[in-house]
């Protein structure tokens, strides 16, 4: 397991998110209303249909193809037609710096 630099704080406003690719997989970071950092896998567990034009609200992705909607910290799927949780990953800030772990 590393810490991977995946962005900047000031990259990501308050509830949006940011994509970010790595070693052949999409991440999301996410920026919560609380100003917090989380990270989820990039991909939609219906369809696999990458959710970074979806809808970012309080704690919750929408899948811009099937509406499914995750919540972003858990990662547990709230509506279908998504059943399968995204998974998540640690995140921390160092500086300005968002990081995530990548096993």
């Amino acid at each position: 397991m590393s810490w991977i630099l995946a962005c900047q704080k000031e990259d990501i406003e308050q509830e949006d998110l940011l994509r970010f690719d790595f070693d052949g997989k999409t991440f999301l970071i996410y920026r919560s209303p609380d100003d917090t950092y989380f990270c989820t896998d990039g991909l939609c567990t219906h369809e696999s249909v990458h959710l970074e034009d979806g809808l970012v609200m309080e704690y919750e992705i929408e899948c811009p193809k099937h509406n499914a909607t995750f919540d972003y910290r858990t990662g547990e799927a709230l509506r279908a037609p998504a059943c399968i949780n995204l998974n998540t990953y640690e995140t921390k800030i160092d500086g300005d710096n968002v990081l995530i772990l990548i096993q």
